[in-house]
């Protein structure tokens, strides 16, 4: 059994508090999107807290801020961290505390053991919202693992629409040496993350151990018939595409409820054409956000939905298209690291549950270079992406001693 962590509330609220500095908004909010000066403030205040704790820092071409822990014998790294940037607004907690905890976790661990035998580092990526460039979502663990194509920089526009190149360049970063960040020695990635839901809250927990990330699909559907007059048309020869997307985007999300918990769909958007109160629509455009953590169990829900939006469109006559915009495989947490959380948590005396995470993270992204596992914080009220989000400083300690046990074992 590992020894009780010694995990200092005071220096976590201090942590979390002063950090919330940097893009403060609407009271306990937080707007701090990548490259911009909140971002540039928080990142170096990351840096300055690492060095503070004796970790060699060093950031990387995209401005993802590391603090090292060399190992007396070497090897892959073992990395836990997670993005510092914020939704617009978002809260003092998503993401930032998974950065936080990496770091405070290494300092705990250093303080108490030492040099640890293999080498142990933290994270503060640099952008996973996109909340500033829409289309720059998983940023700085992309670049991690090499998934930023030579055009992107130039490509991707923000809001304001800059592009991302611009952007960095701003801030003394040069878009051509982004490949200078991929990493080809970090053994494990663990993400300690709030949970984003109501679960553990439910479940009366702290902490919840992640057995995977869910996969997710974005549809972009359109539906097209025939635009008529809603009164002098008879029922039986329209081809009415809001009748269409009524059935279709009832029957999927009742497919997910019927499914049950971990299968969730979403329609949350739609758009109709002439959008008139007395007129059948030529054409419906919406979205259909379909999500589940088991692969197999998500390629059968999205074959599902197809086949409900294919034999709606063809028993009414409707022309039917569709363009998925987001595509991404569910991740299974590595059996060995999740065995290793779970003895972690029990050796802490931190009571948790198991979950599959409802959100992406930046773990996603990670797994195609390192083993992935996640902690989960109980959430208040399940909020997040919100000002409102909060989690408790006892939930956060508790989450933070599953992860440095966790480290410890994997590290020392």
């Amino acid at each position: 059994m590992t020894d009780e962590i010694a995990i200092d509330p005071a220096l976590v609220e201090r942590f979390i508090m002063e950090m919330a500095r940097f893009g403060a908004h609407s009271d306990t909010g937080v707007w701090r999107t990548v490259y911009s000066p909140e971002w540039v403030g928080a990142t170096d205040l990351y840096a300055r807290w690492c060095e503070d704790a004796g970790l060699k820092v060093k950031r990387d071409a995209v401005g993802n801020v590391w603090g090292r822990l060399d190992g007396t014998d070497g090897g892959k790294a073992i990395v836990s961290g997670s993005h510092i940037d914020t939704q617009a607004p978002g809260g003092r907690y998503d993401g930032t505390l998974g950065a936080l905890a990496g770091l405070i976790a290494l300092r705990a661990l250093k303080e108490k053991y030492g040099a640890p035998r293999r080498p142990l580092e933290a994270v503060a990526l640099c952008e996973e919202e996109g909340s500033r460039f829409p289309a720059a979502s998983w940023w700085g663990s992309r670049a991690i693992i090499g998934r930023i194509s030579p055009e992107d920089p130039g490509r991707i526009r923000g809001l304001a629409n800059e592009t991302i190149a611009q952007a960095m360049r701003e801030v003394g970063l040069d878009p051509a040496r982004i490949p200078e960040a991929r990493r080809h020695d970090i053994d494990s990635f663990i993400e300690l993350h709030i949970e984003q839901g109501p679960i553990l809250e439910q479940a009366g927990l702290p902490v919840a151990v992640v057995t995977g990330i869910t996969g997710i699909r974005h549809y972009l559907v359109t539906l097209e018939g025939t635009q008529n007059h809603a009164g002098a048309f008879p029922m039986d020869l329209r081809r009415d595409p809001m009748a269409g997307f009524a059935e279709i985007a009832s029957g999927v999300v009742d497919t997910a409820h019927r499914w049950g918990r971990p299968a969730v769909t979403t329609v949350g958007r739609v758009e109709a054409e002439p959008n008139m109160p007395a007129v059948i629509p030529r054409r419906v455009h919406f979205t259909i956000d379909a999500r589940h953590p088991d692969p197999e169990a998500c390629a059968r829900l999205h074959a599902s939905h197809e086949r409900l939006m294919q034999e709606v469109a063809a028993r009414r006559g409707l022309d039917l298209s569709w363009e998925v915009l987001i595509d991404h495989r569910a991740c299974p947490s590595d059996p060995g690291l999740l065995g290793t959380l779970q003895a972690a948590a029990r050796s802490q005396e931190v009571p948790f549950m198991l979950m599959a995470s409802g959100a992406g993270h930046d773990s996603q992204q990670m797994a195609a270079v390192a083993k992935v596992a996640m902690i989960f914080v109980r959430s208040k009220d399940g909020r997040s992406h919100t000002p409102e989000e909060f989690s408790s400083i006892d939930d956060i300690v508790a989450g933070i001693k599953v992860l440095a046990a966790s480290l410890y074992k994997l590290a020392y």
